[in-house]
């Protein structure tokens, strides 16, 4: 004698087909939803990389985002122990803000080592690649809230033998607005002239 199927198995194929389309658009209303709240990319680039600082430049000035404020700005973090990479990309800003003659816009290096790069040893090292380039250092903890500020990853690498370091570091340059917001990252891979082009776009 065949035994009755259980009352769950005899359900309708249109309750599960039901259920699975309720399903399907509660998540996709959670999706338009969260879509909705989010803020543009714009606004979302600039609320969240940069903001307020204070360090200190060679002279023992303190140079804040007041004191760049009114024309556009580069920001470099890095430091002046890096062999390749800092000094490589500090040359290719010098050289496109070279090609921009008198509407050279600053460009702000700020140290990722405050421990070995002092404010004098910064403007010392940011010298040598061209006058519009300002190297800039703080204490530790001021260094640490611009890095928040900017995003930036820095970590102290190993002590060697000899009591040395090196610093791992994420390497942008920051394009800022004459009002202090994000615009975005300076591509360096081209010309100097095109890069000097796109710069003076933002005066």
């Amino acid at each position: 004698m065949r035994q009755p199927k259980p009352e769950n198995d005899r359900r309708p194929n249109g309750f599960f087909i039901r259920v699975a389309a309720t399903a399907s658009a509660v998540l996709v209303l959670a999706f338009i939803a969260l879509w909705l709240t989010l803020p543009s990319p714009r606004n979302a680039g600039e609320s969240l990389i940069g903001g307020p600082f204070a360090l200190r430049d060679g002279d023992g000035r303190t140079i804040t985002g007041e004191s760049v404020r009114g024309r556009p700005f580069l920001v470099y973090f890095g430091y002046t122990h890096c062999p390749d990479v800092c000094p490589t990309e500090l040359a290719r800003v010098a050289d496109a803000l070279a090609k921009m003659g008198d509407k050279a816009i600053p460009a702000l290096f700020v140290t990722v080592d405050p421990e070995r790069d002092t404010p004098k040893v910064m403007q010392d090292y940011a010298s040598s690649f061209g006058p519009s380039i300002i190297g800039l250092s703080g204490s530790p903890q001021a260094i640490g809230a611009v890095e928040k500020a900017f995003r930036v990853f820095a970590r102290k690498g190993p002590i060697q033998s000899d009591g040395g370091y090196s610093m791992d570091h994420s390497s942008i340059v920051y394009v800022m607005s004459k009002t202090g917001g994000f615009v975005g990252a300076l591509n360096l891979d081209r010309p100097p002239e095109e890069t000097a082009r796109e710069l003076e776009r933002y005066l």
